[in-house]
C-alpha cells in the first residue's frame, strides 16, 4: 500500500544511503523494515510495562524500604 510521509531531506538521504548499501532500488523497504522494528520494540516495551504494573504493590512498605536501602549501598560502593 502506498502512503505519503513527510521527512526531512537529511533523513531521506540517510534512507537512500541505507537502501543503496542493501542493494534496494528505493528506500520503501528500508522504511518498512524500520516501521516493523519500531512496532516490535514498542510491543516489547508495552509488555514489560504491563508486567511491572501487575507487580505494583507486591512488596510491603518494609520490604520496599529495605530493598531501597540495599540498592543505595550498592550504588555507593559501585566502581565507576
Amino acid at each position: 500500500m502506498r502512503t505519503t510521509v513527510e521527512l526531512s531531506d537529511d533523513l531521506i538521504a540517510a534512507l537512500h544511503a541505507i537502501a543503496v548499501k542493501k542493494g534496494y532500488r528505493g528506500y520503501s523497504r528500508v522504511m518498512e523494515e524500520a516501521a516493523k522494528q519500531y512496532l516490535r520494540d514498542h510491543e516489547k516495551k508495552e509488555l514489560s510495562l504491563s508486567v511491572l504494573m501487575k507487580m505494583r504493590g507486591s512488596w510491603n512498605a518494609e520490604e520496599a524500604a529495605e530493598t531501597k536501602k540495599r540498592l543505595e549501598e550498592i550504588r555507593k560502593n559501585w566502581r565507576a
